[in-house]
């Protein structure tokens, strides 16, 4: 699992490749906190290269979203496979984020 994120003005694009299993979480958790700190600009979660999503892949953009909320921000979810749309939509998750 690789995480890339980059700031692009008022937008941080966070970019997902791989598979974000629960091994990979707990890296991958540490690798995002960037974003927690940005949490006050649009926040881009970009799942073009995302080969798979866990429980614990889902809390950690659940977090991520929380924290944006809390700054009266948002998150956007882009690129998502079918497979991965269809965990989105049987988690409830598809109603919490914008999806593009």
């Amino acid at each position: 699992m690789e995480t890339t994120i980059q700031k692009n003005g008022n937008q941080v694009v966070a970019l997902f490749k791989g598979r974000l299993d629960t091994a990979a979480a707990v890296t991958t958790a540490e690798e995002v906190k960037p974003l927690m700190e940005a949490a006050n600009s649009e926040i881009i979660l970009d799942c073009s290269q995302l080969e798979y999503i866990s429980s614990s892949g889902l809390r950690i953009f659940l977090s991520i979203r929380k924290e944006a909320a809390a700054h009266g921000s948002k998150v956007i979810v882009r690129n998502i496979s079918a497979d991965i749309r269809q965990v989105f939509m049987m988690t409830g998750f598809i109603s919490l984020f914008e999806i593009q």
